[in-house]
């Protein structure tokens, strides 16, 4: 059963985490929304953004495998992922075992 959550942006703990080499990230969407979905490291410095745009209301998701931008592997470590969407900005930690 899928629980639908009324009138708030949701950001879900990826899955699997630990992870290696991939990571499913699942948020929701109370209406269409202007969205970035990015990972940070430790030290603050963004390493990939996975989205970026307009998207409608509903649940979506977005996978990660681990490498930043220009196809570089990261290192084992704790990572961040967060969600813009509108007004709304939430941030998980991760982890990134290899």
């Amino acid at each position: 059963e899928v629980v639908i959550p009324s009138g708030r942006v949701i950001l879900y703990q990826n899955h699997p985490n630990p992870f290696n080499p991939n990571t499913s990230i699942g948020y929701y969407l109370p209406e269409r929304s202007t969205v970035t979905l990015s990972i940070y490291n430790v030290s603050g410095e963004l390493v990939r953004t996975l989205v970026s745009g307009v998207q409608e209301k509903g649940h979506h998701e977005a996978w990660w495998d681990g490498r930043d931008g220009r196809g570089r592997s990261m290192s084992s470590g704790v990572y961040f992922y967060t969600l813009q969407a509108g007004k709304r900005r939430i941030t998980k930690k991760m982890v990134l075992l290899r």
